[in-house]
């Protein structure tokens, strides 16, 4: 399998390809990074150096990709935070351009936007880009509950209320929808939960709250979960797989004291995912 992933890039520490590309490659993905940005560390310091690529150059590089004949045999084209909305036009004319030349091909598109916690951290005009003109082109999305309810203006809390924002972003195009965070008022107490809708049906796995923040996690569950349902065409399999790994990797990041995610040490996880979770069918 061949993924084409546009993200930004860090040296230091783990987000966007800095956190997807190496758990892909251990699952046996050959990962193809397109970087957006090249920071020394992600921007939760509050401080970083490096440059932002211009969309151009961004666009030169799967240009040149191109050239090599590659697009053809590519499976997935993965994006996640997007910092303006140049690079949103490259993203939808490389999906476009794979597509193109391989119309197996899916998008997977992480509408970065913010968290519950937070709000909403992009500039005003990146929602109004993601709604109107990236998810509509994408095959898979990974909002977590907060960007769900960003994108269809609505404010899912319950199960019913996030199945029925998850059906609206559906109708905006994509047919498969992944939403992370999912917080029920009557839940039980110390689990989150993961919710995977597609034409199938709707399935959700709950696992312990770790209390934690952990920079990149988003990017690392979206690079599996699209990696896992191409693979096995299954919304149920790639959730449990993804809910496994991701678990344990934070687990093991919060172990560890660490603030940056324990990538490395936690590979076998992707690897070898131990299924401890299991997904209930809710539709």
């Amino acid at each position: 399998m061949k993924i084409l992933s546009i993200q930004s890039a860090v040296a230091y520490g783990h987000v966007g390809n800095s956190a997807a590309v190496f758990p892909l490659q251990r699952i046996g993905v050959e990962a193809l990074p397109v970087y957006t940005v090249n920071f020394s560390n992600h921007t939760g310091y509050g401080a970083w150096r490096g440059p932002m690529i211009d969309p151009a150059e961004v666009r030169e590089v799967i240009t040149g990709i191109q050239d090599r004949g590659v697009f053809g045999s590519i499976d997935a084209v993965l994006s996640g935070y997007q910092g303006g909305e140049g690079i949103g036009d490259v993203i939808i004319d490389a999906v476009a351009r794979v597509k193109a030349e391989n119309p197996n091909a899916v998008y997977a598109c992480d509408p970065v936007m913010g968290n519950a916690k937070s709000g909403c951290f992009v500039a005003p005009a990146i929602p109004v880009l993601l709604r109107e003109r990236v998810v509509p082109v994408a095959d898979i999305i990974t909002p977590n509950q907060f960007e769900l309810g960003f994108l269809t203006e609505t404010e899912p809390d319950t199960l019913e209320s996030t199945l029925a924002s998850v059906d609206l972003a559906r109708a905006m195009g994509p047919r498969t929808v992944l939403v992370t965070s999912v917080e029920q008022p009557d839940r039980e107490e110390g689990t989150i939960e993961m919710l995977a809708v597609d034409d199938e049906g709707a399935w959700i796995v709950q696992t312990p709250h770790l209390p934690m923040k952990a920079n990149g996690s988003g990017d690392v569950t979206a690079a599996l979960f699209t990696a896992h349902y191409v693979e096995t065409g299954s919304a149920q399999t790639a959730l449990e797989r993804t809910a496994s790994s991701v678990y344990d990797l934070l687990k093991a990041t919060l172990d560890s004291g660490e603030r940056e995610l324990q990538l490395v040490e936690a590979q076998e996880f992707y690897a070898h995912p131990r299924m401890q979770f299991s997904a209930r069918q809710v539709r």
